[in-house]
């Protein structure tokens, strides 16, 4: 599983919980879609958090790359069903960061034969 990680904060002005509407419909549409497998959305605590790093975590979760990869695609093509739900969320954030990670060790991985 590859997790793709955004984290964020709303514009200001923006309702926390509109925010979290938006993103709750937007994530839906993708999973629906099968674009993605799943998803979470996540709030800083008490204020800890890296510096850099805003006060909302997504976390999405796909396959692998090749399902990564479509809904990229899809959403790139910037066409219904899905912009207005992309925008919806877009159009609220600033400050975005974004990460990918790995489940680790990786299901192909072989142990005892690495030569470093």
């Amino acid at each position: 599983m590859d997790i793709y990680h955004v984290w964020c904060d709303p514009r200001s002005g923006t309702s926390d919980l509109e925010f979290a509407d938006n993103v709750a419909a937007y994530m839906a549409r993708l999973q629906s879609d099968g674009l993605i497998e799943g998803w979470r959305l996540m709030r800083r605590k008490l204020g800890l958090a890296p510096a850099g790093l805003g006060e909302f975590h997504i976390m999405i979760e796909v396959r692998d790359m090749a399902q990564l990869e479509t809904a990229f695609q899809s959403v790139a093509s910037r066409r219904e069903p899905v912009e207005s739900v992309h925008f919806a969320v877009n159009s609220l954030v600033e400050k975005a960061v974004f990460g990918l990670y790995r489940d680790f060790p990786d299901p192909v991985r072989q142990h005892g034969e690495e030569r470093f």
